[in-house]
């Protein structure tokens, strides 16, 4: 009988996890495994960019790639999981349920953006977290130019201060002059709970973030908490208004809800803990990998953050070892020992930090060469080609 991998979730951590088990498998001469992937779509939507304008053309299609590699494919969503009968409940495209068995379960189904523990969210906020989402920004933006001029008009508000917040900030003084005319006066600001701009990462970015901000006119309100959006703005806790048409809402980062129906550890994000071969604690059968995933990157006590540098390098472990648990062979611990930034500033450049404790190496033109090199070819998928795929999944392979 042959062996099912089940992989959910087409992301960095699936997209990768998938290549990553056939690129074993074909390694082992083993052709009585079969690795299908469920998604919404056959593609890779570049998510780290979508604070960039033209956000339409951030997908990068991945049907010709699984194919190349013989990994399947099915057009849906993941409704239900069935440890105990090592299935899982999915909806196709028209709505119609189905089952599918697995022998080893890969969960990458990704995070998304709480939008509800705040009034008035769900309704007026904006966000980035889909591509859908980020597109009716992008239209909300645009058709500024044809509202009549107000201060909420000329207002941006982005609420969250982390590294989603500070990119779309950034982004907007140019955008918003390219939209409203150079003689515009626009206003962006960054509404952040913590003491200073950037006040949770390393001091020496703390300062570039804060350059950067001055210099582009970017405001940030610290110690500030929103109390509720609506549709003329934003009321925070201590009662300040601001009026604005055009409120980002970047907080509150949850994994995929599929992980509440896996009864093991999770953390505070939602993250289901794992060991380091990325099985969740309890289940030999099961894998979480990117965003899902609770996992250790060293030993000393750094765990892998929700981003792509790490979804890329999880995925490519667990496929590894979801294979490498059906063909007896040795499974690679997951290790991650190396942590860099590359954080766009916008017009001002970018900042390029190493280390956990981010030291600062790059800055300006030269960050930005660097930024624009890695999202835009590095984190790219590879080539609809066996060998060259086959090569990079290697999750000892170099990220170059």
């Amino acid at each position: 009988m042959r062996k099912q991998i089940l992989i959910v979730g087409a992301g960095f951590a699936g997209m990768w996890a998938a290549l990553s088990a056939a690129r074993l498998a074909d390694k082992n001469d083993n052709q009585t495994i079969d690795i299908t992937v469920i998604a919404p779509q056959p593609e890779l939507r570049v998510r780290p960019r979508f604070y960039e304008n033209h956000v339409e053309t951030l997908v990068s299609p991945l049907q010709p790639l699984f194919d190349a590699t013989g990994v399947k494919f099915l057009r849906g969503t993941v409704s239900n999981i069935h440890p105990d009968s090592r299935s899982v409940s999915w909806k196709d495209a028209n709505g119609e349920t189905h089952q599918h068995h697995y022998d080893r379960l890969i969960l990458a189904s990704g995070s998304h953006v709480n939008r509800s523990f705040v009034s008035g969210v769900e309704a007026h906020a904006f966000d980035l977290d889909l591509l859908e989402s980020a597109a009716v920004l992008e239209k909300q933006l645009k058709s500024l130019a044809n509202q009549p001029e107000s201060d909420a008009r000329n207002t941006v508000v982005v609420c969250g201060g982390g590294f989603t917040g500070i990119e779309m900030a950034m982004e907007l003084p140019g955008r918003l002059r390219e939209i409203l005319g150079s003689n515009s006066k626009t206003r962006v600001v960054v509404v952040e709970r913590g003491p200073q701009p950037g006040s949770r990462y390393s001091e020496e970015l703390r300062n570039v973030i804060i350059d950067a901000s001055a210099e582009l006119g970017v405001e940030w309100l610290v110690n500030a908490e929103v109390e509720s959006v609506d549709a003329s703005g934003v009321t925070l806790k201590e009662g300040q208004r601001i009026a604005s048409s055009t409120v980002i809402w970047t907080v509150g980062v949850q994994a995929s809800d599929l992980t509440a129906q896996i009864n093991a550890p999770r953390d505070r994000q939602g993250r289901l803990h794992v060991n380091a071969n990325l099985q969740v604690e309890g289940y030999d059968d099961i894998y979480a990998t990117g965003d899902v995933a609770c996992a250790a990157t060293d030993d000393k006590g750094n765990h892998a953050l929700m981003t792509c540098q790490h979804a890329i390098l999880l995925g490519k472990f667990a496929g590894n070892n979801a294979a490498a648990s059906l063909l007896n062979a040795e499974p690679s611990p997951y290790r991650q020992e190396m942590y860099v930034t590359c954080l766009d500033l916008g017009a001002w450049g970018a900042v390029y930090t190493e280390g956990w404790d981010q030291q600062v190496k790059l800055t300006r033109e030269e960050a930005k060469t660097l930024k624009m090199s890695i999202t835009r070819e590095l984190i790219y998928p590879p080539k609809a080609e066996r060998a060259v795929a086959f090569e990079m999944a290697d999750p000892y392979a170099p990220f170059v």
